[in-house]
């Protein structure tokens, strides 16, 4: 049973970022500029993440944990800004049918890859036929769902 609730909350993330994209769409047209739609969805996102750490009563980290924190660890929000960015831009050309499903091959390929290598503290996870055909039959749904 629990598995399911994690599944079903996994999913809800899927619908959230597909929504998110939508009303980032809606916000371009009216603001006229995708950056300024990307600030404002970055700045909900921030909010919602204070609201978060107090709700969950999270301490603040240590000076010493920080500085023990890899490097590459803190550019999460730099690939987070370019994929909000990046869409904001492609979804009126794509479409977001389009647009999600070569979105999510590229997490698939690019999860597939990292796991298969251990990248970036990952445990190593190394590919197998099984991996290689769902990525296989990923891609070729993108060709399918496409306008």
């Amino acid at each position: 049973m629990q598995i399911l609730v994690l599944y079903a909350l996994a999913l809800g993330a899927g619908i959230s970022v597909v929504t998110q994209q939508a009303l980032n769409g809606s916000l371009r047209d009216s603001l006229g500029s995708p950056a300024w739609a990307g600030l404002a969805s970055y700045a909900g996102g921030l909010l919602t993440m204070i609201v978060a750490v107090f709700a969950l009563a999270e301490p603040v980290p240590s000076l010493r944990v920080m500085a023990g924190v890899p490097w590459w660890a803190w550019s999460g929000g730099l690939f987070g800004g370019a994929f909000i960015l990046l869409a904001i831009l492609l979804l009126p050309s794509l479409g977001a049918a389009t647009l999600f499903a070569l979105v999510i091959a590229g997490q698939v390929l690019a999860a597939v890859t990292l796991d298969h290598f251990g990248v970036l503290g990952l445990t190593p996870h190394p590919i197998n036929p099984a991996r290689l055909a769902g990525a296989v039959l990923l891609i070729a749904g993108v060709v399918l769902i496409r306008e």
